[in-house]
């Protein structure tokens, strides 16, 4: 089995920063990327950013330059910094990794169960 646990999500004001994590555990033999999504409410869940395993990265452009991910391999986590936060940002932030179990399996993607981020105007 597979977990991906979120954490560091909460209420900040306007202009504030935040900083998340999600940590894979369980029967991993190799992670892939690894990324953060969001949805707000009566709103598609949208890619936030993603970072590949040798390194690059990608980002929406509604956050470019104010948030920063990047990942721990030896500890399978992966952060995202979160700064200039705007009552826009408010949603529920998930992580999500492709993951083989095995040498043999098919990468797979597994996710998380969501932080809330709240941001106050």
């Amino acid at each position: 089995q597979v977990q991906l646990v979120e954490s560091g999500g909460g209420l900040v004001q306007a202009g504030g920063s935040l900083r998340l994590s999600c940590v894979a555990s369980g029967s991993i033999f190799s992670l892939n990327d690894m990324g953060w999504y969001r949805q707000a409410p009566g709103k598609q869940r949208e890619l936030v950013a993603r970072s590949f395993r040798l390194g690059n990265t990608d980002y929406a452009d509604s956050v470019k330059g104010r948030f920063t991910i990047w990942r721990d391999n030896a500890k399978n986590t992966v952060y995202l910094q979160m700064t200039s936060l705007n009552v826009e940002d408010t949603a529920v932030y998930t992580c999500a990794a492709t993951i083989k179990q095995t040498l043999w399996d098919s990468p797979r993607e597994y996710w998380g169960q969501g932080t809330q981020v709240t941001v106050s105007s």
